[in-house]
Order: structure tokens, then sequence, then C-alpha cells
């Protein structure tokens, strides 16, 4: 299932967005059948160019229903705050030519499209996943043989030893599992797993379900090294990053470059594999359970600002 798909899904079924849809298709129909008894009831005149404007709007009224109730989009959303803010536009400068007649009545038409404006825009807002696809690729080489490490990476429940972001996992069935990871600024997220392609000792591959916080799948693979040294281990990720180019920028200032995450969680599985556990250093006693772990790095000595956070 497709992104856009799910996005449809969530939203077909949104209180808002049906009804948002079916007071566009309410305002529409008369605004395209009777456009000059509408004007009249927002107190303006019947003109002409009053009465081809307002068709006009009941046009894009009928659209805006046609898509939030057909296939709801975001897009369908900030159609309508682009069309509420025209509508104002239309209002205002009917307002500044206004004859007096009927004047109650635009104001009370300014006032209620302002309201409605501020609605379109709370629900575009609020529905709309801002976010940047993203794919990360990393390896690692083990001195373990390519079942061995298979076998120890298809262990789900274990990942979050060596994934810093992650945790928990929790085998639901065969091909499922629940994942629950920290995010970036504190937030945590969940998401149903399923694996996709599993080939014993050579390939993992799995990705989110329906309703995921954040969509995403990705693959394992294990090749042996040259010259049987043990098993090369390449990784791909591939996610919607939360809050698009803002959020990965922000995310790499906090220390939480996604690139580095991956390199950082194969640098642990490969201490797993060779030694069964992560090695800990001085500057990070507590392990990833702390959430205060320096991002791996060869041996060299703690700079002064690290000391510092350390010995806090």
């Amino acid at each position: 299932m497709t992104t856009d798909t799910r996005s449809a899904s969530r939203l077909r079924h949104d209180p808002l967005v049906r009804g948002l849809g079916w007071a566009s298709a309410l305002l529409g129909v008369p605004q395209v059948v009777a456009p000059a008894d509408f004007a009249r009831a927002l107190g303006v005149d019947d003109a002409p160019r009053h009465r081809s404007a307002t068709a006009a709007v009941g046009v894009r009224e009928l659209a805006a229903a046609t898509g939030l109730l057909g296939r709801p989009h975001p897009i369908w959303l900030w159609g309508r705050v682009g069309g509420d803010l025209l509508d104002l536009t239309l209002l205002a400068r009917a307002l500044k030519n206004h004859d007096g007649r009927g004047l109650g009545r635009t104001v009370a038409a300014t006032a209620a499209v302002t309201a409605i404006t501020a609605t379109d825009v709370y629900a575009a807002v609020t529905r709309t996943r801002w976010s940047t696809p993203m794919e990360l690729t990393a390896s690692t080489t083990v001195t373990r043989s390519p079942d061995e490490a298979y076998t120890l990476w298809k262990d789900l429940e274990q990942l979050p030893d060596f994934m810093v972001h992650l945790d928990e996992v929790q085998v639901t069935g065969p091909r499922t599992s629940h994942w629950k990871a920290s995010a970036p600024f504190g937030k945590t997220v969940e998401w149903d797993a399923e694996i996709i392609r599993d080939i014993p000792g050579r390939l993992i591959a799995w990705r989110s379900v329906d309703s995921a916080d954040v969509d995403n799948s990705g693959e394992a693979r294990f090749v042996p090294a040259p010259g049987s040294q043990g098993t090369e281990i390449r990784v791909t990720l591939r996610y919607e990053l939360p809050c698009g180019a803002l959020g990965k920028a922000a995310a790499r200032y906090f220390g939480e470059e996604p690139h580095q995450q991956l390199d950082d969680d194969l640098r642990r599985f490969k201490q797993i594999a060779e030694t069964g556990e992560v090695v800990r250093s001085e500057g990070a006693p507590g392990g990833k359970r702390a959430r205060g772990e320096f991002p791996q790095h060869p041996a060299r000595p703690l700079t002064e600002d690290e000391l510092k956070e350390a010995l806090a």
C-alpha cells in the first residue's frame, strides 16, 4: 500500500475532513444553481460580475467536496484555505464599495468566512504529514558466519540492545512485530511491522503496516566477506522523516543525524556479535538507556565539553 493510499484511508474516516467536504457541497450547489440569489443573500447586488464570481466560487467548492469526500488528501484542505483567502478578498472589496443596502449581511458573511478559514487552516495543518523520504545505507564486517549474523539480527526483540533509539520490539506473530522508538525532541513513535522477505543466512526485509507513526521499511543482507573473513552486513533503511527538511536539520543540530545513528547502531551490533556485549566507555557508563551516550567513534580523549557533560 502506498503512502498516498494510506493517507487517503486515514482522512476518509476523519469526521472533520468529511464535515468540511459536506460543507463545500452545501455551499457550492446554491452558488452554481442560483448565483444571483446567493449574491443577494450575502448583501451584494446581482450584477453580472457578482453572479460570475459567485458561480466560480461554487464550482471551486464542488471540486473541493468531490476531493474531500471521494479521495481525501491534504491538498484539498489547502485548496480550501486558498479559496477562503480569495473569498475574504472579494468580501473585503465588497465592503469597501458597499452602497449600504444589506451591509449587515455582508459583515456577517465576512465573519462566517473568517471562522471557516480558521477551521480550514487548522484542518490542513493537523492533517498534513510533514515528512521527507529518507534512504540510509551502511555496512560493517563481523567475524561471524552469515548464518550466525543472520540469526542474531532476526532475534527482533534483541534489536534495542544495539539500536540506540529503539525502546522495545515485541514479536506478535510469525512475521509480525510491534516497535516502539524514541524520536527527536523527546517524542515516542510506535508502529507494527511485517517481514516481507526472509532468506535464512542471506537476507531479511521488513516494512511498517497501516497507521504507523512513521512509515518505514528496511533490509539487512548478509554477504560472506572476502577470504572467508566473516560476514559483511549491508543495511538499507527507508522512512518518512517527520517534519520534513526542517526536522532533519533540527535533528542533526541536536546530535541525532540519521546517517550517524545507523553507523553507530552497526558498530554496536559488531561488538555484540564479536564480544557478546556493547563496550561502554567512562564517557557513557549508563549506556543507551540513559539517553546520554555519545555517538560512537574511534577511541580518543573526551573534549572539554564532553567531559563536563559526563561529570554532570
